[in-house]
């Protein structure tokens, strides 16, 4: 199994399918991954293989590094279109994410003001007014909302918290279109824990209509549909196809949002 564990706290630049050429910021330790969901798709693996021995960066760490890879990079003529928090986990975990998220937006003015400051996130921590509001701040909130089903989502996304899909569909709406929701859809199965095949395919009529729905309600300012683009720590998942995917687009763009397939 080919698993990713990026480099904390500074990592890239890399090429982003969604976001171009993207200076990541890994908030959480360079030798593993913590994350308050444990997809079965993560290219970083499933949280309880790849448990930390190192702590979270410092938020003075942070602003240093960063700081010093964007001084370099100027000095390259090499500017990122995007700094970007993914890595190993959640980056809304961080104790000090608010605080990061006003020192990255200084050095981003800074050394590279064209520059957006994007988060993936998985929406879990949406629920704290510090985390919602440095989100406020950034150019890209990007928030994870695979399904309204929560069958789907105990056994694809597995959180290791309370998760309930409809408090977090209206602390989505709280944005107030200040949001990018991002969707993986996939097909395949899994085998569940009496060894038994279970279907993880959400691209039927069952779960996108009701997931339109609520992205109608939640009202972003674009969605981003991707599918799987490495290999997976779960056997038997399966790649979206591209007419799948167009045909999931095309129904949010008729909606009226802004939709991009990534394939």
């Amino acid at each position: 199994m080919s698993t990713i564990i990026y480099p904390s706290p500074i990592f890239g630049p890399v090429h982003s399918r969604r976001l171009g050429i993207s200076l990541g910021i890994n908030l959480m330790p360079a030798d593993g991954k913590i994350c308050t969901f444990n997809c079965i798709y993560c290219e970083c693996g499933l949280n309880e293989d790849y448990r930390p021995t190192l702590p979270r960066p410092t938020r003075e760490c942070v602003a240093e590094r960063l700081e010093a890879k964007l001084q370099e990079m100027t000095a390259a003529g090499q500017l990122p279109d995007v700094l970007t928090f993914a890595g190993n986990g959640e980056p809304t975990c961080h104790p000090h994410f608010a605080e990061i998220i006003d020192d990255t937006i200084r050095l981003r003015n800074q050394y590279c003001p064209k520059a957006k400051v994007s988060v993936l996130s998985n929406a879990t921590m949406i629920h704290h007014p510090k985390v919602h509001d440095a989100l406020m701040r950034v150019d890209n909130n990007i928030q994870k909302l695979d399904t309204i089903d929560p069958l789907y989502i105990n056994k694809v996304d597995q959180p290791v918290i309370p998760y309930d899909v409809n408090q977090v569909i209206e602390r989505l709406k709280a944005f107030q279109g200040h949001v990018i929701i991002q969707t993986m859809f996939m097909g395949g199965e899994k085998e569940s824990g009496d060894r038994r095949q279970e279907t993880v395919d959400n691209t039927g009529d069952a779960f996108v209509n009701p997931w339109l729905e609520a992205v109608k309600a939640i009202q972003p300012q674009q969605v981003m549909i991707y599918t799987i683009d490495r290999e997976t720590p779960t056997k038997g998942l399966l790649k979206a196809t591209h007419e799948q995917l167009d045909q999931i687009r095309d129904r949010v763009i008729a909606a009226g949002i802004p939709c991009s397939a990534s394939y």
